[in-house]
């Protein structure tokens, strides 16, 4: 029997890469499954090919930009299933833009899709999992939430926050029988370079040469649902990009010196 088995799972970011690995990783287990983004057309394509069944599935798409309906959009998922065992906040959007190139209002967008849709979302979910006295709550943050890139100042300061945030908001329930999980994935072969935003807001429509050979998002999300059933805190997820993480923490000089000769594509 599947730990997932009835279990009542939503998943942002479900149209594509991660998300649409975890739709049907989840599915294999019989989870009963919320798939949210932007595209109706996309989740529901998702959930035909992970072969959902009408009664295990619901579609709530909406724009990680603007989550100022988080509460009525968690009440549609309450009066489908009656509750919400895990929560997987997975969508995201990256960026390719210096500081200075960048406008405030990229700036802003990039928060409220990587940071506040996490933060909102997760609020107006939490009352009804401390009302049952159980629940998770995951957050796909990245590597380049733990150290600075090229191109990537507002993504991987809102990758930062998730860590501030999300940690504080650990101890302060796993009392009342909440978790936190915090993924890190390092590269992973999906649109996220595809998609990432410009300086101009217009999307940077390259993959970049490290995410093409990259670890591929069936493995990312058989990784994810091991450290949920595990019950981990933290996992790191990717190749052997992930040892810049270590160097950071136990080598900062070595680590200042191999950053700077990294492509920032």
């Amino acid at each position: 029997m599947s730990a997932l088995k009835n279990k009542v799972v939503w998943i942002t970011g479900a149209s594509s890469g991660i998300g649409e690995s975890l739709v049907h990783e989840c599915a294999k287990q019989g989870a009963k499954i919320i798939l949210s983004a932007r595209r109706e057309a996309e989740l529901l394509r998702v959930a035909n090919e992970a072969k959902l069944q009408e009664n295990n599935f619901l579609i709530v798409p909406f724009d990680l930009a603007d989550t100022s309906r988080a509460g009525e959009l968690v009440l549609q998922v309450i009066n489908k299933f009656s509750s919400i065992d895990i929560l997987i906040n997975n969508g995201g959007q990256s960026q390719r833009s210096t500081v200075m190139e960048t406008s405030t209002d990229t700036e802003r967008r990039l928060f409220e899709i990587n940071y506040f849709s996490g933060v909102n979302l997760s609020k107006a979910v939490l009352p009804f999992m401390l009302e049952k006295g159980k629940g998770k709550i995951v957050v796909v943050s990245s590597i380049a939430g733990k150290f600075g890139f090229y191109l990537r100042s507002s993504y991987s300061a809102a990758k930062h926050a998730l860590h501030g945030y999300f940690e504080s908001l650990r101890l302060e329930v796993e009392k009342q029988g909440v978790s936190v999980l915090m993924v890190c994935p390092g590269k992973i072969k999906t649109n996220v370079s595809i998609n990432a935003i410009l300086a101009s807001g217009m999307s940077h429509n390259q993959m970049d040469e490290s995410h093409e050979t990259a670890m591929g998002p069936e493995a990312c999300a058989q990784q994810i649902l091991k450290g949920i059933l595990s019950d981990k805190e933290e996992i790191f997820i990717g190749g052997k990009e992930l040892l810049i993480v270590k160097i950071k923490r136990f080598l900062p000089s070595l680590f200042s010196k191999i950053i700077r000769k990294q492509s920032p594509y």
